[in-house]
């Protein structure tokens, strides 16, 4: 059982129009969502937070910043977050194969040099403590420019945030967030836990 109630997605107008930008990733406003606009302006800083993160602004893809949120959320076990970026990352182009295999993304041709220098990077940076070292900047450096770079911390950084609120406030879990889970991420032995 979640520990605060959402709030209705009627409840504040400008959260409800920032909040549009979920309709896209998700295809439904998240409950995190509805439960940050008891404060409106956090509600509001999140959005927009997360939609500056999201933006592509080099050759991150979507779809790859979905998977290095994912990945983030796995490693911290946020079992809420990684049914929506597992969702978000189909959305934006996933395919079945890469979404059932990212944990076997090291030895795995369906994912880049590049890919698999991010997602060490976010298993590393999302490590507590932080596991970032020379080896992992060196190979992070290689593939990606400061730009991307920036861009890849950015949406590992949004997740840590997300991880904590959603694991601590046990943010009950939408229906299409479930049905990804139980689609993709069961043979890793996801479950919906305390998110029901």
């Amino acid at each position: 059982m979640a520990l605060v109630t959402p709030l209705s997605q009627d409840e504040n107008q400008e959260v409800r129009e920032l909040a549009k930008f979920f309709n896209e990733t998700l295809g439904f406003c998240p409950n995190s969502v509805l439960t940050m606009q008891i404060r409106p302006a956090i509600a509001k800083a999140f959005i927009t937070l997360n939609m500056a993160v999201m933006e592509n602004g080099g050759r991150v893809t979507a779809e790859q910043k979905r998977l290095i949120g994912y990945i983030t959320s796995a490693n911290t076990g946020c079992r809420y977050c990684e049914a929506h970026t597992i969702l978000a990352a189909k959305r934006y182009g996933g395919s079945e194969e890469r979404l059932n295999n990212i944990w076997q993304f090291r030895e795995s041709e369906l994912y880049t040099s590049a890919e698999k220098a991010a997602f060490e990077f976010a298993l590393a940076a999302s490590s507590v403590p932080n596991a970032v070292d020379n080896i992992i900047e060196a190979e992070l450096k290689k593939y990606w420019d400061e730009g991307e770079i920036v861009e890849i911390l950015g949406v590992i950084s949004l997740f840590g945030y997300l991880n904590r609120w959603n694991d601590t406030m046990a943010t009950t879990l939408e229906t299409g967030a479930i049905s990804a889970g139980k689609t993709y991420l069961t043979h890793n032995d996801w479950q919906v836990n305390k998110h029901q």
